[in-house]
């Protein structure tokens, strides 16, 4: 179920950010989103960053390298490509691409200068992360980054870290461009923060029906937002309907359930009607009501930043390539619309 208007700026969106708490579910959420935009048919490249191997235990394939892999084929033609970015092969291949070092970078790989640079140099790991994601955005379908050849990608989604760490991830480029003035660093670092900050690039987030997330979730998108950057969707994962109707949850939540009818519906279940299994069912219903006010609550919270809400239920099996292909379903009539081929 899909709330709130959507931002026809989506129309213009390439780069597809999905952040979230811990916990929320945010990689099956960025894999199911990578399978709606694919579902055009189109070309799309899914992204993480945090070396967990999210994704290939998503999709049951092998371990993700840094090299692009195909990793699901959809019957219309459509495809997904997996890709892990590793912060030192990124590294590598950038001083090949700016400085011509060649086996010189072997060397400073030997000599521990690129474990330095990608650990203990504020800030480089992150840029080279996005970089890598950057030069895809760019390349073209003859493997050149300008021409007039379609894009190589009609979309990316990128499992990017989570909301208490999103905001400095996606500007930490505005300031090594601040702070080098000048030179091939300055240039790329600029140059991907325009891209982050235009109506190509748009942070989805992830958020369960809970205080801490819901908090984490409003603080990112004020934070988002401060930076220059586009707040997309808001994703709550995980939704349960009510078991209770809205007469029986207030009557739950007043205690005033009747006894006589549950020990009634107990025994026409074979069971035998306990007073302290009534009254422990009772208890249930409280808290159920209680629990589903606090959610209402919740959900009103996230409603007035004014972003498009989109509801996805809970798998009660769990989370397989199976599960994730039904998520993206759900998803296609809220992402799916907004994403132009290359071919169109």
């Amino acid at each position: 179920m899909t709330t709130g208007r959507t931002d026809p700026a989506w129309a213009h969106a390439r780069l597809h950010v999905v952040t979230g708490k811990g916990g929320t579910g945010k990689t099956t959420v960025a894999s199911a989103l990578a399978l709606a935009l694919a579902s055009q048919p189109g070309h799309v490249l899914l992204s993480e960053v945090e070396g967990r191997q999210g994704i290939s235990q998503t999709f049951d394939v092998p371990p993700l390298g840094t090299d692009e892999t195909r990793i699901v084929r959809l019957s219309g033609g459509g495809e997904v490509v997996g890709l892990s970015v590793e912060p030192k092969a990124a590294l590598l291949e950038y001083l090949q691409l700016f400085y011509k070092l060649g086996r010189a970078g072997r060397l400073l790989e030997k000599f521990g200068a690129i474990d330095f640079a990608t650990t203990i140099a504020p800030g480089v790991r992150d840029v080279l992360l996005i970089g890598k994601i950057y030069e895809a955005n760019r390349r073209r379908r003859d493997g050149r980054h300008k021409g007039d050849a379609a894009p190589a990608y009609d979309a990316l989604v990128l499992d990017a870290p989570p909301t208490g760490r999103i905001g400095r991830f996606l500007s930490v480029n505005s300031e090594v461009a601040d702070l080098t003035r000048v030179g091939p660093i300055h240039s790329q670092a600029g140059a991907i923060t325009r891209l982050l900050q235009s109506e190509q690039t748009v942070v989805h987030l992830v958020t369960l029906l809970e205080e801490m997330p819901v908090q984490e979730t409003l603080e990112a998108v004020d934070e988002l937002r401060t930076k220059g950057l586009h707040p997309g969707a808001i994703v709550v994962n995980m939704v349960r309907d009510p078991l209770l109707d809205d007469v029986a949850l207030d009557q739950a939540r007043a205690g005033r359930l009747h006894k006589a009818s549950i020990r009634t519906q107990l025994a026409d279940a074979g069971l035998e009607a306990t007073p302290a299994l009534v009254d422990g069912l009772l208890d249930e219903a409280r808290d159920h009501a209680q629990r589903i006010d606090l959610e209402r609550e919740q959900l009103q919270m996230l409603e007035a930043t004014g972003l498009p809400i989109v509801q996805l239920p809970a798998l009660p099996g769990g989370v397989d390539s199976g599960s994730v292909r039904e998520l993206a379903d759900l998803l296609v009539p809220t992402f799916a619309s907004h994403v132009q081929t290359a071919e169109q």
